[in-house]
């Protein structure tokens, strides 16, 4: 047999290899010593983090004579047999490709015979969430009367997407992230079996960037290994991983902190001619950011999360940064990263932020010594004391002044003028609220609505905060109109250019096309359509032709005649 991936290779056999899910191990393994076991059973998480393995050391364990203390032999023809997947009693099932409501009809059918070789007939379905709403039906039915020796393993990283009368028919277990510290040991475990020679800082770049999962470290470290010539070093993991040395990543937030634009710049060129990701150096700026606030705060989280990579210019560099900067810095980063994700010139992006981050400006705290002592800010202080004082002596002879009760309605009748003026400063195109409301239909109105929950998922949170309260009102294959609840976040909205092309590139990739928006608050909608109906409806203009057409014909002087002669009952006129 050729070449096999660590991760394949390193698959676990018992319970006691699975890396960081002792909680569940232990469960399985009660289970399997006191003949405690149910008939389906519903394994969660995330990627990686050893579902599908554990669900086949449960086959192999409670299938196993020789179990001992919960686990499988592995060495029995049982054990074997299933390991190498040979065996008919075991099935194992990827739901993403199998979906239907016959594969699953299929399943219940058989799942009604006896096992022929072992004790227990075990169906693993993998990606169970990607079954169709009548597949999960015909499926409900087997859970609800299980046949004997029959048991079912579910496995999914998506439970959201499983109706709960399913959940609510199997034992649950959620497996977690894996540590950092715990994929870190398993690597080192896999490499002194293997014999083969590595840097420890270069497996705990690997441990950071597999982010919980253990497959993904196993892969990574199998490029690092591929790369180097079966040996590990730290180049070789940035390189594969695409990570930015902490060298770097300092470098550059302090030629922004003291806003050396230039210089960021120049490092920024320098991290991509490296063939660093884009993105990589986004969420690697984040995090250090988030390291370095941290670290003011509980210096020993940092530690432990960073695996002991803290170096003395992180703890320096920490002292000197303000906090609030950092605050300041992470939302920047935060909001370009998500921008980033709907753009090919990613450099550019990279280029704007390190201007931005440059020219962040701190506002300085309130108790801070240098406002205290600053001769302009106590004379603003003066004066707004003295105005405060006179504002007090006026609302003290108000309240004496008996008359202050009958100006209070006047008050009153006055405050909804001014929730009408932010309103009455939009302007609004009406040229373009026509040419979308002529071509409107129902229809696009419907496909809009379908897709709109997802273009919210695309904005970020400041974004989505101002078009929470909006919704399309109108829709055309060209146009759509959105009506805000509040004036005052429709205005922000008409100023917000970065948002309307969040807006308008997310159309583009849920609909397939970019229709132009229009923005309009939503208490004026109705008198807007009410002027575009009366302008342009086709039944209205033809009602007033018919008022000014006459009714009669200018009579003949000759009837006219007749009629004052002999009187108008008398006159009858016949058309030849």
């Amino acid at each position: 047999m050729g070449y096999q991936a660590l991760y394949r290779v390193w698959r676990p056999q018992v319970f006691a290899d699975l890396v960081g899910q002792e909680l569940i191990t232990k469960t399985l393994k009660n289970a399997l010593m006191t003949n405690q076991t149910t008939h389906a059973y519903l394994f969660t998480g995330p990627r990686g983090t050893g579902k599908t393995s554990a669900a086949k050391i449960f086959a192999k364990a409670i299938n196993c004579r020789n179990q001992k203390n919960g686990e499988p032999c592995n060495e029995c023809e049982t054990c074997l047999a299933i390991t190498a997947g040979r065996l008919n009693d075991v099935i194992e099932i990827d739901a993403a490709s199998n979906n239907g409501v016959e594969e699953i009809r299929d399943i219940r059918d058989k799942a009604k015979y006896a096992p022929t070789q072992a004790d227990y007939k075990v169906y693993i379905i993998d990606e169970v969430h990607m079954l169709s709403t009548g597949a999960f039906n015909a499926l409900l039915k087997t859970l609800e009367e299980p046949p004997a020796n029959v048991v079912f393993i579910l496995a999914t990283t998506e439970p959201h997407k499983i109706p709960t009368t399913i959940i609510s028919r199997t034992q649950r277990f959620d497996f977690r992230r894996i540590t950092p510290q715990a994929i870190l040991q398993r690597m080192r475990y896999i490499l002194d079996q293997k014999e083969l020679s590595y840097d420890d800082k270069a497996l705990k770049i690997i441990a950071k960037a597999a982010e919980g999962g253990m497959r993904d470290a196993l892969s990574i470290l199998d490029q690092v290994l591929s790369f180097g010539d079966n040996t590990v070093t730290l180049e070789n993991a940035l390189m594969v991983t695409g990570s930015v040395t902490r060298a770097n990543l300092t470098k550059y937030l302090q030629q922004v902190v003291e806003k050396d634009t230039s210089g960021a710049l120049a490092t920024v060129h320098e991290i991509l001619e490296d063939g660093k990701d884009a993105t990589r150096l986004v969420e690697d700026l984040i995090n250090y950011c988030r390291d370095l606030l941290l670290y003011q705060q509980a210096p020993q989280i940092v530690e432990e999360s960073e695996l002991g990579l803290l170096d003395e210019t992180l703890k320096t560099f920490a002292s000197e940064v303000e906090a609030e900067r950092l605050y300041q810095m992470i939302d920047v980063l935060n909001q370009q990263q998500e921008n980033m994700r709907f753009t090919v010139h990613q450099s550019i992006y990279l280029e704007v932020l390190t201007v931005k981050l440059s020219r962040l400006n701190v506002m300085p705290q309130a108790s801070s010594v240098s406002m205290i002592n600053d001769p302009a800010t106590d004379a603003k202080v003066t004066q707004l004391q003295q105005q405060l004082q006179a504002l007090e002596q006026s609302l003290a002879e108000l309240k004496a002044n008996n008359s202050t009760t009958k100006e209070r309605p006047t008050a009153k009748k006055v405050q909804p003028a001014r929730k009408n003026s932010v309103s009455s400063e939009l302007k609004l195109n009406y040229n373009k609220i026509y040419d979308v409301l002529a071509k409107a239909s129902k229809e696009d109105l419907r496909q809009l609505g379908q897709v709109w929950g997802d273009l919210m998922n695309m904005l970020n949170v400041t974004q989505r905060a101002i078009m929470r309260v909006a919704k399309p009102v109108a829709a055309s294959a060209e146009g759509v109109v959105i009506g805000f609840e509040y004036d005052i976040l429709c205005q922000r909205a008409l100023e917000n250019i970065e948002l309307q092309d969040v807006l308008g590139n997310g159309l583009s990739r849920l609909l397939g096309h970019a229709p132009e928006l229009v923005f309009i608050p939503a208490s004026r909608w109705g008198e807007i359509r009410s002027q575009y109906l009366s302008k342009h409806d086709p039944r209205k203009k033809e009602a007033p032709k018919e008022e000014v057409k006459p009714l009669k014909e200018a009579e003949p002087a000759l009837v006219a005649k007749a009629k004052e002669l002999f009187g108008p009952e008398l006159v009858k006129v016949k058309n030849d």
